[in-house]
């Protein structure tokens, strides 16, 4: 709780300064909607990826850019060479995969992704129960990972999967699920970005699921039943609509997926940032007594959201993965039962 106050104090003196600072240097002589686009920019250039790691200075307009190293990999001769930015207006801009370059810079999200499963590693080999001679793991990191890898299993993995298969895809849901939430995490804390609202990362996390859960079919239906499955049961003269209609319901699961966690991630920064730019827009600093205590009440309502984003996409990839084995075993009993259909006729005719 003390925390807390010095958090809120922090955002209120640091806002109020700042806004008497800009009314010092003549903002009061530029244009309103001017400012509103520099909020805007502010806004979109903290939540966004980016080449450089900036540290900013408390209660002063420096930063510290950090350049990360950029890695440009061309398909031919001058294909990663920069060109003029005639739309953004960003200065230059390396061409993409189409023109026949490959970048694979590491940027601040790629960073923060580093970051998190470094911690996440540190934190499992802190407070695990390495020592198999005591059943009951001591201290409150131990005894919060056991409760949070139990509810995985339990709750997830089991009740969406079954009993028989559901253990064997409890790995990749915990390091789903913890991966998720130490980067949602980290967005949290001063000088740290949020990975998770990156609309390329949630599209990766979400293609994992996606080639889980095909792999999980497979090994349950078997190559013939999974294609099968595709057709939907119908006869063939419906195939040519069953089956597109089939394909693109595999795509829509990891699609869902990925926009769920960048909205629901990305949303409540830009809340944030929104009601502390109030202070800017309006030129006032007397709207910081209420945009302050609700840009607060907004960062810890983003403490819970962490959890719960974690928590769905972990929750809907054991969902799907489930759906998948259930059409394994969907696929086995109509054989079982066209099984002891055709001897039951071939008896009744003996």
């Amino acid at each position: 709780m003390r925390k807390a106050m010095v958090l809120f104090a922090c955002l209120f003196a640091g806002t109020v300064w700042a806004s008497e600072q800009a009314g010092g240097h003549g903002l009061a002589n530029e244009d309103k909607d001017a400012e509103g686009e520099d909020v805007a920019g502010y806004i979109l250039h903290h939540v966004a990826d980016s080449n450089e790691y900036e540290f900013e200075v408390p209660l002063s307009h420096n930063h510290i850019p950090i350049h990360l190293p950029r890695i440009l990999i061309p398909f031919h001769d001058g294909a990663c060479t920069p060109v003029a930015d005639t739309h953004g207006g960003h200065g230059e801009v390396v061409p993409g995969l189409g023109a026949g370059c490959l970048d694979l810079s590491i940027t601040k999200h790629t960073v923060m992704m580093w970051l998190a499963a470094l911690l996440l590693i540190g934190s499992l080999l802190i407070w695990s129960n390495r020592d198999k001679t005591k059943l009951v793991p001591r201290g409150a990191g131990a005894n919060l990972f056991e409760m949070l890898v139990l509810f995985v299993r339990d709750e997830l993995a089991i009740k969406n999967i079954g009993k028989e298969e559901g253990p064997r895809y409890v790995p990749y849901l915990l390091t789903a699920f913890f991966f998720i939430l130490f980067m949602n995490l980290l967005g949290l804390f001063p000088w740290m970005a949020t990975a998770t609202g990156n609309i390329a990362v949630t599209c990766g996390l979400a293609l994992c699921t996606f080639f889980v859960t095909q792999v999980a079919g497979i090994r349950a239906a078997g190559i013939g039943g999974y294609l099968k499955h595709l057709t939907g049961g119908v006869a063939p003269w419906l195939w040519p609509i069953m089956i597109p209609v089939e394909v693109l319901g595999l795509f829509t699961k990891p699609f869902a997926l990925t926009i769920r966690l960048f909205a629901n991630m990305l949303a409540g920064h830009i809340v944030i940032f929104f009601l502390l730019g109030l202070i800017f827009m309006l030129r006032n600093p007397a709207v910081a007594l209420v945009s302050v205590p609700f840009a607060f009440g907004i960062y810890l309502l983003e403490l819970f959201v962490a959890f719960v984003q974690a928590y769905v996409f972990t929750m809907l990839s054991a969902l799907f993965i489930g759906m998948s084995v259930a059409m394994g075993h969907h696929h086995d009993d109509h054989h079982e039962t066209g099984a002891s259909h055709d001897h039951g006729k071939a008896h009744h005719l003996g």
